[in-house]
């Protein structure tokens, strides 16, 4: 299951521009060509995915609302093979930035995280020196 879908990407930036993107047919077909959107999408998939890894357990169970919204960020940036209008190269970095901030724990979301590494002690765990003075041995001085 990818984060985003063909159908989010239309609903997002319209079908006229994937037909743009995608239409690396020659004459052109007019039509959306699926297996580069494909690409696209696994490309920003393992993207994120590398972003999540420590953090998350993969594949989630359900995506959030923010990882789509970065997925389609990410890969329509990743459609160009050109020039990249200035608010899809923008919105492109301001995705990367957020997958760094939900890498470090800034931002959190609402999924099955990864438990840390146990090192098997329920709490703290202090090692001392015998003791010179006990009260056994004290017995006649007090």
């Amino acid at each position: 299951m990818t984060y985003a879908t063909q159908d989010d990407l239309v609903k997002r930036f319209g079908e006229e521009m994937l037909i743009q993107l995608t239409d690396r047919d020659e004459p052109p077909a007019g039509a959306i060509d699926a297996a580069v959107v494909a690409k696209a999408l696994t490309d920003t998939d393992a993207q994120i995915d590398g972003y999540l890894l420590g953090r998350y357990l993969l594949p989630m169970a359900s995506t959030p609302d923010l990882i789509v919204d970065l997925a389609e960020a990410i890969a329509i940036y990743k459609l160009h093979r050109d020039s990249v209008a200035d608010k899809i190269r923008d919105d492109y970095t301001d995705a990367l930035k957020t997958l760094r901030d939900i890498s470090n724990g800034t931002i959190r979301l609402n999924v099955a995280g990864v438990e840390p590494a146990s090192s098997g002690a329920s709490g703290v765990r202090t090692t001392d020196r015998p003791r010179d003075f006990t009260p056994d041995n004290l017995k006649g001085f007090i």
